[in-house]
């Protein structure tokens, strides 16, 4: 490939996300906002954003689509599996927090899909790892039902990123201190 062709890609991936950005701010205030709107808040012309989405259904689609993949990118990056688990907690909540928050409106369509439920089904199965290493570390009490812990987890999260201009590491920092405080040993945060 020439160095002319990354360029290209590299620039229309620019666009894509250019695009997709607006359609998140614009879309998070107006739902049934226009392909035009989109446009003008991108700072790009009409025909681009046609260019890139055939529809606008095609435009909302790749919005969710890309949301899912940076919720699965900030949990992935927290290392859940093999940071101990009270950092990985911490890390999580607040990866995820600045998605939630930043994509607020694509992450309410990312349930929408099958490959999104999927993402979704296998973050939920690593959020129940996490809580289990939690509870063998002693992070968690003996007797938490983690199950529980993680639906009570999950309605924090929901509550956390109502808070749009909320700082993701400090709205985490409450999050997990709430989290540790009803089903940890005492201690807090």
């Amino acid at each position: 490939m020439s160095g002319t062709t990354r360029a290209l890609r590299s620039d229309a991936e620019r666009t894509v996300r250019t695009i997709l950005a607006a359609a998140e701010r614009v879309l998070s205030r107006n739902p049934a906002a226009s392909m035009e709107q989109i446009a003008e808040a991108a700072g790009v012309a009409r025909t681009t954003v046609h260019r890139r989405f055939a529809s606008r259904d095609a435009l909302v689609a790749a919005l969710a689509s890309w949301a899912t993949r940076q919720f699965a990118e900030a949990v992935d990056a927290a290392h859940p599996e093999t940071t101990p688990p009270l950092v990985a907690l911490y890390q999580v909540t607040a990866n995820v927090l600045r998605v939630k928050i930043d994509w607020g409106f694509a992450m309410n369509l990312a349930f929408t899909t099958d490959a999104a439920a999927q993402v979704h089904a296998d973050v939920a199965e690593r959020c129940e790892r996490l809580f289990a290493r939690a509870r063998e570390s002693g992070t968690f009490r003996a007797d938490v039902d983690l199950s529980w812990a993680r639906r009570v987890y999950y309605a924090l999260l929901h509550e956390s990123a109502q808070d749009r201009d909320g700082d993701p590491e400090a709205l985490a920092a409450r999050l997990v201190d709430t989290l540790l405080r009803g089903m940890g040993t005492g201690q807090g945060l």
